[in-house]
């Protein structure tokens, strides 16, 4: 399918073949018919990509403050890598689009395939021909809306946020600082509800359309000058309430607002506007200061947006699914017309003429106002008949060995550890890249010379070229797509964690013990790489024929994450137990090469803090030996303490692992290991290559694995019980 997308880190822009998206469980998949190019969020967007680094960190300083903290913590090696791969993901273009359903994930009973639908969401409701959309960013359109109005309802559902936020009623004055699209939907929509509409912009031709579309009066040019206009035309009393659509740095709209807003008025801020409160005439008038979160409630919140979780209808009367079905059924009313907006139109193949607008203007000398791309293949009756093309080759894959691999998943981790590092390992033939995206697929496949790209995980397994899959995706499918490649023969190496859960555990456990026919023909590895650094091996060396027990403490300064990132879903991530702290479950037992048999956890936690139960804990383990090993994974700590530091304490001896930089050693003769940070990842992916190209011993015994993934279980049931828990 063809898909709009643009370079961060250059800016350049193109119209790429990518492979259709992947129907996944609460979404469905949508075959575009029409969609907005928004002539203010895109054009910033767009403009922000075309920076120099400079600029962008001059744009953006929360990043550059989030990367000089991963320098500190993390090195400059790890941080270069992972910033290059972030400026060299490429970005989807478009956020609000209508077309016809032609496919209905799992758990999604209210839309049929050949139903016609708004769709809204950055990275959903793209400019491409087909998009997957979760539940809640669809809504149904009337038979009586055309989709090329109906693409507007991402922009209107925005519009109908800001005039729910001014909480107006008949009769009221509102005035509209800032008449491009959103501003001139807030028009229409302030008239629908029966207020006195006053309108400013510094285009005259906009004013010109607000008048057109029921504005009572006008004011064009400089809003100095307006604030006068406007308090004369409101009877010298001032605005009701005062909605700012403009999208601007300045500071004057927002002073503006304060002038025209009668005492105890109202000023909503929808637009991109500076924000330095002239605090004199909002304190003498009182004036209700509000801003308005883009569609309404829901937006930004995984677990409404991705995960179809809806709120009470009786306590969120108008979430952002409930703006867009109010803004489509207005729609079909007739009491908006997006029509009306549209200066210019493009069928996808031209998408690019619709950008160069923003640099060059129209060749006619128009201004752009409402930009729609169509979609010729996708009509208004049009059902698709053939499925989505879910594969789109590229050539020779690179040339290696006879050893082929392939990619399912390619995250920040895969794109900036996995995939580098098997380049330079070498001897691998790069087949195919596996993603929900076409777009992500289709980037890394190009840029590190895969075959193919696919939406497809059987596109992988049913390749008779592939002798070994990585699997690199989130959490909650590396068991169900581990168990798939196994059983297609495959070797696999699945990022940690194993699984999430005690019934994925179970299949696992059930197919590496099958010894008939049809059980498992490669080897299963899991990515606990820090047994595999030279600073571990060296201290499992510095305690070998050891006497007496092991006494390992093990701190991890993991620093915080929000409560609504993936990996703190339980279903999704499975939380930071489960996601992160197998790996030092998995350190602890290497270094004493003594299984754990019973586990104890505690967490640090108050409410007043952002950190959750499983956050900050200290965790027990009580290995076959007699070794002890405590884990503290923390998230209060500073900042700019490295991240990682291992102590153990044996026979006499002593050694300290310094993040994987510097490990001492007191007692003994072992060689003090130092040098650039290494926790183990080339030696990790060499291991596993090793063990597909000649057979032999899998480099984690497969008892180890499901151990490991079992004791991290332990802990939560630890921490929720308060029990200690024998693992047998």
């Amino acid at each position: 399918m063809k898909q709009i997308i643009q370079s961060y880190r250059s800016g350049e822009l193109w119209l790429a073949e990518v492979p259709a998206p992947a129907l996944a469980a609460g979404g469905v998949v949508v075959q575009t018919a029409a969609s907005l190019v928004s002539a203010g969020t895109e054009r910033m967007v767009v403009e922000l990509a075309k920076k120099s680094l400079l600029g962008k960190a001059r744009a953006r300083p929360d990043l550059v403050k989030q990367v000089l903290g991963k320098l500190k913590t993390e090195g400059v090696a790890s941080t270069l890598a992972k910033v290059k791969s972030k400026l060299d993901t490429p970005i989807s273009l478009g956020y609000s689009s209508a077309g016809t359903v032609v496919e209905v994930g799992q758990g999604v009973t209210d839309l049929r395939v050949g139903q016609r639908v708004a769709c809204a969401g950055a990275g959903y409701a793209t400019h491409a021909e087909y998009n997957f959309v979760p539940r809640n960013l669809c809504v149904p359109l009337p038979d009586a809306v055309s989709f090329e109005d109906g693409c507007f309802t991402t922009l209107g559902a925005i519009a109908l946020q800001g005039v729910r936020q001014a909480d107006v009623r008949i009769g009221e004055r509102v005035v509209v600082i800032g008449l491009g699209l959103l501003g001139l939907l807030t028009v229409q929509l302030l008239r629908a509800c029966g207020c006195e509409v006053l309108g400013s912009d510094l285009d005259p031709e906009r004013c010109r359309q607000a008048r057109q579309l029921g504005a009572q009066a006008v004011v064009p040019g400089e809003l100095l000058s307006a604030a006068e206009a406007f308090t004369a035309v409101a009877g010298g009393q001032g605005a009701d309430a005062v909605v700012i659509t403009a999208a601007t740095p300045s500071n004057q709209p927002i002073e503006t607002a304060a002038e025209v807003a009668r005492v105890r008025g109202r000023v909503v801020v929808v637009g991109l506007v500076g924000m330095e409160l002239p605090r004199d005439p909002f304190y003498k008038k009182e004036l209700d200061l509000r801003l308005s979160m883009s569609y309404g409630p829901g937006r930004y919140d995984p677990s409404y947006e991705e995960g179809g979780h809806d709120y009470p209808f009786g306590h969120v009367r108008w979430t952002e699914g409930r703006n867009m079905q109010a803004f489509v059924e207005l729609l079909g009313d007739g009491r908006v017309t997006p029509a009306a907006f549209v200066s210019h139109r493009f069928t996808i193949d031209r998408a690019l003429e619709a950008y160069e607008l923003f640099e060059r203007g129209a060749s006619d000398g128009r201004s752009y106002l409402g930009i729609v791309l169509q979609y010729p293949g996708a009509a208004e009756d049009a059902v698709q008949s053939a499925p989505p093309k879910r594969r789109v080759e590229l050539g020779a894959a690179r040339a290696g060995s006879d050893l082929g691999l392939g990619l399912i998943g390619a995250g920040n981790f895969a794109r900036s550890v996995i995939v580098p590092t098997l380049e330079k390992l070498g001897r691998c033939q790069f087949r195919g890249v596996c993603t929900a995206t076409g777009m992500s697929a289709s980037h890394v496949a190009t840029n590190h010379g895969f075959g193919y790209a696919t939406t497809d995980p059987a596109e992988i397994f049913g390749d008779v070229n592939v002798d070994a899959v990585f699997v690199a995706t989130r959490h909650d499918s590396h068991g169900p797509l581990a168990l798939a490649a196994l059983a297609a023969g495959k070797h696999v190496f699945v990022e940690k964690p194993l699984c999430i859960d005690p019934e994925q555990l179970a299949e696992i456990e059930a197919a590496l013990s099958d010894v008939s026919d049809a059980g498992p023909k490669g080897c299963l590895m899991v990515g606990f790489n820090r047994r595999f650094s030279p600073h571990v091996r060296a201290m499992v060396e510095a305690f070998k024929g050891r006497t007496t027990p092991l006494a390992i403490t093990y701190r991890i300064n993991a620093g915080v994450i929000e409560a609504s990132h993936w990996i703190q879903d339980p279903a999704v991530g499975g939380g930071r137990i489960v996601g992160e702290v197998c790996h030092f479950v998995d350190t602890c037992e290497a270094l004493t090469g003594s299984a754990v048999v019973r586990v104890f956890a505690a967490s640090v936690h108050s409410a007043s803090t952002r950190v959750t139960a499983a956050d900050s804990v200290v965790i027990t383990l009580s290995h076959a030996d007699g070794s002890l090993s405590s884990i503290q994974y923390l998230a209060h700590g500073a900042r700019d303490v490295a991240k990682e530091r291992i102590e153990a304490h044996a026979d006499g001896i002593t050694a300290i692992c310094d993040d994987f930089r510097r490990t001492s050693f007191h007692g003994s003769s072992q060689a003090e290991v130092k040098g650039s940070q290494d926790k183990g990842f080339g030696a990790e992916l060499q291991a596993f290559l090793d063990t597909v190209r000649y057979g032999g011993a899998w480099p984690i015994a497969a008892e180890s694995l499901l151990r490991t993934t079992r004791a991290t279980f332990a802990i939560g049931q630890s921490l929720r019980t308060g029990l200690l828990v024998d693992l047998g």
